[in-house]
């Protein structure tokens, strides 16, 4: 599956525990990344600094679904199934 343009899903939904250029101490789930530009796109791809979690994520149906909006959902809810203290 490749990414949905204009997305951003997954650059907003999930927590990234690492720093992120812009955001030394990582990104909090819910929290749009600072990379993103007006039409969710990353500035950093592939660039230094780009995140491994970001380099591991593959998008699928699992975490995608078939809109934006079902995307935020799911990744959402994976987000608070596999964090304990994420409420």
């Amino acid at each position: 599956m490749k990414c949905r343009p204009g997305c951003g899903a997954c650059c907003i939904e999930p927590s990234i525990a690492e720093a992120i250029p812009g955001m030394p101490d990582g990104k909090p789930g819910g929290v749009r990344c600072v990379n993103l530009d007006e039409n969710n796109q990353c500035r950093i791809w592939e660039r230094p600094g780009y995140p491994q979690a970001c380099r591991n994520f593959t998008p699928t149906p699992e975490f995608c679904g078939e809109t934006n909006e079902e995307a935020m959902r799911l990744i959402a809810a994976f987000e608070k199934a596999t964090i304990p203290d994420k409420v």
